[in-house]
C-alpha cells in the first residue's frame, strides 16, 4: 500500500518503513512485538510513537537501529533509509554488525535511551565515552574529539563542562546524565535522533527542560525527531506528526493538530478521553478504556483493539484486520472508516 505523506507533499521521507515485523521466539510461543507496521519518519519534523507501554514502540525503535535483544528478529518487511549522499540501504537487511550498519547508527542515527545510567558505561568517565563516539565515526585526533565534546556538553546545558568531562555517570543527577546522554547522541550530528520516553523518572521541571532542549537542538542541527511516549501532553507540546500503536500495529496516523482536533480511532478517542480537563469537577469519575490489553500470546483474531472497544461490530471486526486507509489529513485502521470492507465480509 503507497504511503501517504503527512502534511507535506513534496518532502522525501528519511526513513520508509513499510509491512515491518519483529517477532520474538520464546519458550512460552510467539510474541509478535511489532506487526506489520508502515511508517514515514519525514525530515526536520517531530513524529511521536503515541500508545501504552508493551504496544511495540521501543522494538519499533530499535529495529530501526537493529539492537533487537534475543530472541527477537525482524522477521519481514523493509526499514528504507536514504542517507544523504543519495544512497538507500534497507536497514531491515543489512548484515548485522556490517561496516555499512555501524556507519550509520551513532553517526546518521542516534538513539537517548528511557534510563541513562543503564546505557553509559558505569566505569568510564562521561568525555571518554563521548569522544569515543566522536573518533568512531570521524577522523578527528584526540585533542580535537576531546574540544568538540567539552563543547557539546556545555551546548546542552551541563555546567562546567570541562569538570564534567572528568565525571563518572554516577557522579551526575538524573538529569545531568540525560543531557550527557543528549550531547554523546548528537555528538555526530546525526540525521535522526530517537528519543524512547527521555524523561521517565525524572521530576516535572528537569522533564520540561529537557523536552525543551531536545527542541532546541532539532532545529539547530536541522535534524528528524522520532520521540516515544505514553504521555500525551508532551505530544500536544512537540509533535509535528503522530502515529499512534496498538498491540504492535500503528492503528492511527495524523499530523498533531488533526489527532487532537478529530481523532478517528476508537483506541485514539478513548486515550484522549483519559486525560483530565481544566473545567472538568474533580468529583467527576474520569473515562477509561476498559478492559485490559490482551495478553501477547493470545493475541484476538480480527482487530486486536475489538476486545476494549465499545464501537465493536460482531462478524467484521472478529473476522478481519482493518489496514490504514487515508481518512480526513491522515489514515486510520478502522471498520468505522472502511465501507468497502464492510461490505465485503
Amino acid at each position: 500500500m503507497p504511503q501517504i505523506p503527512m502534511l507535506n507533499d513534496t518532502a522525501k521521507p528519511l526513513i520508509e518503513i513499510q509491512g515491518l515485523k519483529t517477532h520474538f521466539f520464546t519458550d512460552d510461543g510467539l510474541v509478535k512485538a511489532v506487526e506489520g507496521v508502515d511508517l514515514d519518519i519525514l525530515p526536520d519534523r517531530t513524529l511521536c510513537l503515541l500508545g501504552e507501554s508493551g504496544c511495540g514502540k521501543s522494538i519499533l525503535a530499535r529495529s530501526i537501529l537493529r539492537i533487537v535483544d534475543a530472541p527477537g528478529k525482524i522477521t519481514g518487511g523493509t526499514i528504507l533509509y536514504h542517507a544523504a549522499d543519495g544512497r538507500t540501504v534497507d536497514l531491515a537487511r543489512a548484515r548485522a554488525g556490517s561496516r555499512e550498519l555501524r556507519s550509520i547508527r551513532g553517526s546518521d542515527i542516534a538513539m537517548i535511551f528511557q534510563e541513562p545510567m543503564s546505557s553509559l558505561g558505569p566505569i568510564q568517565k562521561i568525555g571518554r565515552q563521548i569522544t569515543e563516539t566522536i573518533r568512531l565515526h570521524r577522523h578527528v585526533t584526540k585533542a580535537e574529539a576531546r574540544e568538540e565534546a567539552i563543547e557539546m556538553l556545555a551546548r546542552v546545558g551541563i555546567p562546567r563542562p570541562a569538570e564534567r568531562f572528568e565525571s563518572f555517570p554516577f557522579e551526575l543527577s538524573g538529569g545531568m546524565r540525560q543531557r550527557a546522554m543528549i550531547a554523546m547522541a548528537l555528538s555526530c550530528q546525526p540525521r535522526l535522533l530517537i528519543a524512547d520516553e527521555p524523561t521517565t523518572a525524572l521530576d516535572v521541571t528537569t522533564q520540561a527542560q529537557i523536552l525543551d532542549l531536545i527542541a532546541e537542538l532539532k532545529e539547530e542541527f536541522k535534524m528528524a525527531v522520532m520521540l516515544i511516549t505514553h504521555d500525551l501532553g508532551v505530544v500536544a507540546e512537540v509533535a509535528d506528526d503522530v502515529a499512534v500503536m496498538y498491540m504492535g500495529k500503528v492503528v492511527e496516523k495524523s499530523d498533531v493538530y488533526g489527532l487532537f482536533e478529530n481523532p478517528q480511532h476508537p483506541y485514539t478517542r478513548a486515550l484522549l478521553e483519559s486525560v483530565p480537563r481544566i473545567g472538568v469537577a474533580s468529583r467527576d469519575r474520569l473515562p477509561a478504556i476498559r478492559g485490559m490489553v490482551p495478553h501477547p500470546l493470545a493475541r484476538p483474531s480480527g482487530c486486536t483493539f475489538r476486545t476494549r472497544c465499545d464501537q465493536f461490530m460482531k462478524g467484521i471486526c472478529d473476522l478481519k484486520e482493518p489496514q490504514l486507509k487515508p481518512q480526513d489529513e491522515g489514515q486510520v485502521a478502522c471498520f468505522l472508516h472502511d465501507e468497502e470492507a464492510r461490505a465485503n465480509v
